[in-house]
């Protein structure tokens, strides 16, 4: 990958969004700060009707949206068993879906070819890649997929995070958040702009298996059960079991632990402000 993959993915952006194939989730920011960490809400301005635009809406479980992607979305491969297709609903600009060629069923552990993918992407431009382990982790597809979201102002990221975790710690050393009272593990990675691609994906794929460790989580023939969100930045990678979807009617998905929630409804809003966020992520997680 080079930086042409990025121009492309702008290219392609602005060419779908002139002829309407991509279809950005516009919301309005309100921040929540709880125990000293900053958490940002959006609600949804526009596309209010259109609930399968918004996080956690409906699922048809007939359609696969990446077997055969939209032409006006596909940017390309991204190794041999993979390839990036602008998301139609994104979140932010250069929204990235990496989805597998053939189909593989979402809860299915992630593997070397999924991080190598990734690692493709991050050792270009940095940012947060993120997957959503199954419908109870917020995940709207079945068919196998990480995302990916650069960082900027207003985007999820770790970095509310990073302060309460241990500084100069080695690859694969794990770590748990003070302030985050769920069953969660956080592992050192080797994750930087310009590092090598292989590498990289040694050590993501290597961090999952430590985390799945440390957390005692064995796939089975359902696959990786519980569901799970994983997030990988800034150095560190986070998997989180969860227990259901849902806190107070809001879908929380990855980037909820990434510090971005979404809400449809004023009301979501206040009972989120009300509960406090970290009680929402604890609320949908398994509790210590």
């Amino acid at each position: 990958m080079t930086a042409d993959f990025l121009r492309l993915v702008d290219e392609r952006a602005r060419s779908a969004l002139a002829s309407g194939d991509l279809e950005p989730i516009v919301t309005e920011p309100s921040e929540l700060v709880e125990d000293g960490l900053r958490f940002v809400v959006r609600s949804v301005s526009t596309l209010a009707g259109r609930s399968a635009a918004i996080p956690g809406g409906p699922r048809d479980p007939d359609f696969d949206p990446f077997l055969a992607p939209d032409p006006a979305l596909t940017l390309g491969a991204l190794g041999a068993h993979h390839r990036a297709i602008l998301n139609k609903f994104p979140v932010s600009a250069r929204h990235i879906v990496i989805a597998t060629n053939t189909f593989r069923e979402q809860l299915e552990p992630l593997d070397r070819t999924d991080f190598a993918a990734l690692a493709r992407v991050l050792a270009e431009a940095g940012g947060l890649g993120f997957y959503n382990g199954g419908a109870a982790a917020g995940a709207s597809q079945r068919h196998k997929h990480l995302q990916w979201i650069p960082s900027g102002a207003g985007n999820a990221s770790l970095g509310e995070w990073l302060p309460g975790l241990p500084a100069g710690q080695p690859p694969l050393a794990t770590a748990v958040h003070p302030k985050l009272a769920v069953k969660h593990c956080f592992v050192r990675i080797e994750c930087a702009i310009g590092m090598p691609v292989e590498r990289m994906a040694d050590s993501i794929h290597e961090g999952f298996v430590e985390a799945l460790r440390a957390l005692a989580l064995v796939p089975d023939a359902r696959g990786l059960l519980p569901a799970s969100n994983l997030l990988v930045a800034d150095g560190w990678l986070l998997l989180v079991p969860r227990s259901h979807e849902h806190f107070e009617g809001i879908s929380i998905n990855a980037l909820a632990y990434g510090g971005t929630f979404f809400v449809r409804e004023p009301e979501r809003l206040e009972a989120l402000r009300s509960a406090g966020p970290l009680q929402a992520l604890a609320s949908v997680g398994i509790r210590c």
